[in-house]
């Protein structure tokens, strides 16, 4: 194939990109050079060889032409993994957000994400899987990572292969399997600051000639980071002027129960996790091989609160004015099941399948003492935002059939069913002052039948034009139905003849006589729709150390169903991207490199609003979407022996097209034309993509003459300021930039023994994810203050 030169008048590319291919240019003549020299001797101090599984068979991670981004069982620990929000400071272009009402985490990448998928309505953009197993509502293995072999971050839309609402990304988590004919086992034990214990434990067992069982548990607690502000109540002849300024009477005025105030017991922000997994192996033969696992997770902790950005006048930042204790009650239990069988020499099969079952409820203040009342009904808000009950189960099965080894065309082929059936009560009451104030606006959410219906095929083939050149496609068509059944909204309507109390769980809002009316229309719906997504990508290995790729992929998510039965319609990504990936100075160092654009269509934008006739209502609408482009590069070096660099960095250039939002979580002016309260966000930054990040982390071995070793380490990351929400409101509505610092010093002993120290976050920065004003009060969620703390353990 032959590559012209382009004319003299086209026009440069973008900095970046000549950046990009000028690099490219020089890797490129450099290994010209080499050609025909003799290989050099591999580096014994190389880093040693990555197996990813992103292209759905065990691939090296520097022959595979993705942007893939692998972290092992140590670079896990190294780091003090716990959650996916310590995992996105590893990965570019990640971002990751806390959700306080739910107790989730929602994820961005690639600037690219949805605040909302916290609900029962909206899915991520970025899919989360187990062992291949989709996990549409992630909690247990995802909540705490315990017993990970590795976590593997794909980076574009991976739905030809990985499907279900991959649209811009992927993350799949290998859990440790059993090991035939080993008895082995492991034990930790942590401490720290917050009254932070922990415990994992794991232990290998051969069960048979053909079989082997893994057991892993884990527990991890620390205290709620959020301490209780005492209630200092105007005197009584202040409260009685502010409630009759307000409207009331005398006859009518009661003195502010503190009471109602919460100023001890389990704090927000506070962790109480326990998890177990079992893991079985059986492997007859070579051919034949079958894991399964069943997992049980329970979360006793608390949500956490958003803070006042600018706290109350002598108070500590970490702190609220509390009126609703907080409560959060999650158990989740799945099991997952691989089958792999050779039905030949040259064709494998497997078989992937999952069950899950999540149940959960939560009690949070969502009006987090912004502000004070003066009176018993005036002066401030009280709302709570309350789980009843949750419940999800889902089931999913995949059948995948792909050639074994490499011929002049590399194929897979596959089947993939899944299911969903939720149900949900969720209760926002809103009282004026306290909860002895009179009802501002209460409602109850009901919706006793979800469900979710998804099928697709899928197949992919490489043609290997040569050995060094190869060119891939492939289609999955995926087919989607939702329905909702039974589903309603009921609102207060200011019955005179009932008590006005907060909407509680011994209250049913369905009952006449109760003071709740039920919307118009009804939630009930139905949503069915169909999606071709694709990929094209050509690889080039320039030798047996250096590859560059460049692919087309289109990713999309399905629509669905929202308050009132109203359907929205799937949204889509284009990516188009050109990478590298090098391994130079005999292994010692890694570079890979990804330059990106995407075309993001029909985004489902969703937000709480106010409707015109005074209800309220989650409303998601399909927006023009934005436009995005980056680049990527990810460095790791092993600089001596002893010497361990890894460098990660991002950029990121994103604008929304033409929308005009709403939401009740923000004070927004009024427009008259929607009849809404909203804002032209056209042209806004996308919330969560900074324009440029980096991490790096260092560390260094000391080795001991006891054959035991010393490891100080540090790990920083950077970025530039970035928006929380796509109003781009100023400095409340931002992270500014920042940078944070954790460090670490570990102690390996000669027989397995090891210690590790650190500090995280040293500098004590408050970094925040998310941001609202819904009451004129700037309010945020925050990554962890500084903590301090020590783990030590042994492997048998």
């Amino acid at each position: 194939m032959r590559f012209s030169a382009p004319p003299a008048r086209r026009r440069a590319g973008t900095p970046i990109q000549v950046a990009i291919l000028t690099l490219l240019a020089g890797m490129h003549a450099a290994h010209a050079q080499q050609t025909g020299a003799p290989a050099a001797k591999a580096d014994p101090n190389a880093i040693p060889e990555v197996v990813v599984t992103g292209t759905k068979v065990a691939t090296s991670l520097q022959k595979t032409p993705v942007a893939i981004t692998a972290l092992n069982a140590a670079a896990l620990d190294d780091a003090h993994v716990q959650t996916i929000q310590d995992v996105v400071a590893l990965v570019p272009s990640f971002q990751a957000t806390g959700q306080g009402d739910h107790g989730v985490i929602t994820m961005t990448m690639r600037g690219i994400g949805n605040d909302s998928a916290k609900t029962e309505y909206a899915d991520p953009e970025v899919a989360i899987f187990v062992d291949g197993v989709y996990a549409p509502r992630p909690e247990g293995a995802t909540a705490l990572l315990f017993d990970l072999e590795a976590i593997e971050v794909m980076r574009g839309p991976q739905g030809t292969l990985w499907g279900r609402n991959s649209t811009v990304g992927a993350v799949n988590m290998q859990t440790v399997k059993p090991v035939l004919g080993q008895t082995t086992a492991s034990l930790q034990g942590g401490m720290g600051d917050y009254a932070r214990f922990g415990v994992r434990a794991a232990m290998n067992i051969p069960t048979g000639d053909s079989s082997a069982l893994r057991i892993a548990l884990v527990h991890e607690q620390h205290d709620g980071y959020v301490k209780y502000q005492t209630f200092n109540a105007p005197s009584l002849d202040a409260q009685k002027a502010a409630y009759l300024a307000s409207g009331g009477t005398a006859a009518s005025f009661q003195p502010i129960n503190p009471n109602q105030f919460v100023t001890n017991g389990p704090r927000y922000n506070a962790q109480d996790q326990s998890g177990v997994r079992l893991s079985w192996l059986y492997q007859p033969n070579p051919g034949l091989k079958w894991n399964i696992s069943y997992e049980r997770f329970q979360d006793r902790g608390t949500p956490s609160m958003n803070l006042m950005q600018t706290p109350r006048a002598g108070q500590d930042a970490w702190s609220a004015l509390i009126d609703t204790a907080p409560a959060l009650h999650r158990d989740v239990n799945a099991i997952r099941s691989r089958v792999d069988y050779a039905l030949s020499p040259d064709v494998a099969l497997a078989y992937v399948a999952g069950i899950s079952r999540f149940s959960g409820s939560s009690t949070y203040d969502q009006d987090g003492g912004r502000e004070a009342p003066t009176s018993f009904s005036s002066g401030a808000t009280f709302q709570a935002n309350n789980t009843v009950y949750s419940h999800y189960a889902s089931q999913s099965h995949e059948l995948n059939l792909n050639s074994v080894g490499q011929r002049e065309i590399d194929w897979q082929l596959g089947l993939y069913y899944a299911a969903e059936k939720n149900d949900i009560r969720f209760d926002i009451p809103i009282m004026n002052g306290t909860q002895q104030g009179s009802v501002a606006w209460q409602g109850s959410f009901i919706q006793p039948k979800e469900t979710v219906d998804s099928r697709a095929v899928f197949g992919q083939a490489t043609w290997n034009l040569s050995r060094d050149s190869h060119l891939t496609g492939g289609l999955r068509y995926t087919s989607d139905k939702r329905t909702n059944e039974g589903g309603n909204g009921y609102t207060w309507n200011y019955d005179s003849k009932v008590p006005q109390v907060p909407l509680s769980a011994s209250i049913d809002p369905t009952k006449p006589g109760q003071g709740y009316n039920p919307g118009k229309p009804s939630n009930d719906g139905r949503y069915s729709g169909s999606k071709m997504t694709g990929l094209l990508r050509f690889s080039q290995d320039l030798d047996r150390n250096n590859m560059i790729y460049a692919s087309v992929s289109t990713g999309f998510k399905a629509g669905g169903l929202q308050d009132g039965g109203r359907t929205y319609g799937a949204e889509t990504l284009t990516n188009y991207e050109i990478g590298s990936k090098s391994t130079l100075l005999g292994g010692a160092l890694r570079i890979n490199t990804a330059l990106y654009s995407e075309n993001f269509k029909d985004f489902q934008f969703s937000a709480p609003v106010t409707n015109p006739d005074g209800s309220h209502s989650f409303v998601t609408s399909n927006v023009d979407g934005a436009k995005v482009h980056g680049v990527e590069a990810e460095i790791a070096a092993k600089l001596s022996a002893e010497d361990k660099l890894q460098l990660a960095l991002s950029y990121t250039h994103s604008r929304l097209g033409a929308l005009i939002a709403g939401s009740n979580d923000y004070a927004l002016p009024f427009c008259p034309a929607l009849n809404i309260n909203c804002v032209d966000v056209t042209g806004h930054t996308m919330p969560h993509a900074p324009t440029f990040s980096a991490q790096i982390l260092y560390q260094h071995t000391f080795r001991l003459g006891d054959g035991s070793s010393l490891t100080p380490r540090i790990s920083t990351h950077y970025e530039t300021k970035s928006e929380l929400s796509v109003f781009n409101l100023g400095p409340n509505d931002q992270q500014a930039a920042y940078t944070r610092t954790d460090i670490g010093l570990r102690y390996q002993g000669a027989k397995q023994f090891w210690i590790d120290a650190y500090v995280r976050n040293v500098g004590d920065g408050r970094v925040k994810t998310s941001a609202m004003n819904g009451s004129n009060v700037w309010v945020a969620q925050y990554l962890p203050p500084r903590t301090i703390g020590i783990n030590a353990g042994i492997d048998f």
